[in-house]
């Protein structure tokens, strides 16, 4: 037999086991792992490289309008850096107009990523609006695999919606095999603490944080922990950013509710003191929620080794600092950081960055692949299709080079930003070579793939 392609001699890891092997890929697939005699059409070096399945970030913002601006990473900018970073996979996130149907925001979202998008994707869909009308055309979209919703308990009058929606569409998954993905604030008391911040005329990007205390993340996590006990179903919550909105997932979990949580890279590396960077510069960090106060990362950390947080995603949201020609940037809210667009770029920097914690002894290499490929494929319908390198799944390979450093910049991303939160960090370990279904993207760090190579994912609803 000869394969299309033999990894050859790479250390191979995957979510419970580390062993030097081979991997034979035929027709877009895994066809082996071990040790290959057989002949291949093309051999690719691995010795003394990792070899992991493809990243999976389960939490991308390419193309969104938002305050006022839109993301400067469209799906062929924002997947171009996505492969870069050694993710093969992306779901992003479709938006309801409020008084509009699923189907009006999924077919955009679709015309926006096919022909564009590099890596393979998903999309969930953000409701703004679930009247009883709509609950039949969630079914429909679960059927099609658009299997996950995300509601908002933040930003009124944008996406917040009251606990009775939300109840209403956590009850709706119980029938449909849905997943309600959480955004955890109080947003109506965020609300208040921005009038009054504005008020007293504290309008520096530090009041974004000052202003979105964890209290308000671990209050609205907790009680959208009950209203999923109440309706009988398992919750996701994304970007979770505070210890004590961690201790809540972590009681729920001691009480074995079906209770998932992700943080995301920059509260794991960054903290509020970046909001008090010189001049405006610290609004690079505006995001929701925001970065917290030093020490909350430890907890964070501590909760990913010990499984109370399961995924890093990277809320990919990249407005740019400078506005462009009828582009708005971040430059909105230099008077006022109520009206900073929220957000930052990431997809790119995530398995790098998690790959140093690693080498540092953070986390094992297995529950690296575990938290950044294998269990977002098994939350979000992906598996066995995705998430691991087992015989059947797809080829979505990456070597990652452990002994090379890497140097994150905006001169070297890829990402469409002005500006890398991590500007001048150097980690040990590069990503070389990357691999969507047996085809390759990237070369020795260089670029082979072709633009709107990416496939629309079909996920699974929850059984």
């Amino acid at each position: 037999m000869t394969y299309d392609l033999i990894v050859k001699g790479g250390t191979v890891v995957s979510a419970s086991d580390t062993f030097i092997a081979d991997v034979a890929v035929s027709r877009g697939k895994v066809a082996a792992v071990g040790k290959i005699t057989e002949c291949a059409k093309r051999i690719l070096d691995a010795h003394g490289k990792i070899v992991i399945p493809g990243g999976i970030d389960a939490h991308t913002h390419f193309d969104m309008p938002f305050m006022g601006a839109t993301t400067i990473d469209n799906f062929a900018t924002g997947s171009m850096s996505a492969v870069f970073g050694g993710t093969t996979s992306i779901v992003d996130f479709a938006i309801q107009t409020k008084g509009k149907t699923f189907r009006h925001a999924l077919d955009d979202w679709h015309r926006r990523a096919q022909g564009n998008c590099v890596v393979d994707y998903g999309f969930h869909m953000i409701v703004t609006d679930f009247p009883e009308k709509q609950q039949k055309e969630m079914d429909k979209l679960v059927d099609e695999g658009v299997s996950s919703f995300k509601l908002f308990m933040a930003y009124p009058g944008i996406f917040m919606s009251d606990d009775a929606t939300i109840f209403r569409a956590l009850q709706r998954t119980r029938e449909n095999g849905g997943m309600i993905c959480m955004h955890a604030e109080n947003g109506s008391v965020i609300d208040v603490l921005i009038a009054k911040a504005i008020a007293q005329g504290k309008t520096a990007p530090e009041w974004h944080a000052l202003t979105r205390p964890m209290t308000a993340e671990a209050e609205a996590t907790h009680r959208a922990i009950a209203l999923a006990e109440m309706a009988g179903v398992p919750i996701y919550f994304v970007h979770l950013s505070a210890g004590d909105a961690m201790e809540e997932v972590r009681a729920a979990r001691g009480r074995d509710l079906p209770v998932f949580a992700e943080t995301c890279p920059q509260y794991l590396y960054l903290c509020e003191d970046d909001y008090r960077r010189p001049g405006f510069e610290g609004a690079q960090f505006v995001m929701s929620p925001p970065l917290r106060p030093k020490g909350n990362s430890e907890r964070l950390w501590k909760a990913l080794a010990r499984n109370d947080l399961q995924v890093v995603s990277t809320d990919h949201c990249s407005f740019c600092m400078k506005a462009g020609v009828n582009r708005p940037g971040k430059e909105l809210g230099k008077k006022d950081f109520s009206k900073i667009p929220n957000g930052a770029p990431g997809v790119e920097y995530r398995l790098l960055l998690l790959w140093d914690a690693v080498q540092k002894g953070r986390i094992s290499e297995n529950r690296f692949v575990e938290i950044t490929s294998t269990t977002p494929a098994k939350l979000f319908g992906l598996y066995p299709r995705k998430g691991h390198l087992n015989a059947g799944a797809d080829a979505d390979i990456v070597v990652l080079d452990p002994n090379k450093s890497h140097t994150f910049s905006r001169k070297n991303h890829h990402s469409a930003a002005d500006y890398n939160p991590y500007e001048g960090l150097t980690v040990k370990g590069s990503i070389r070579d990357v691999f969507i279904r047996g085809d390759a993207m990237v070369l020795d760090g260089a670029w082979v793939g072709r633009l709107g190579y990416g496939q629309f994912l079909k996920r699974t609803a929850r059984v």
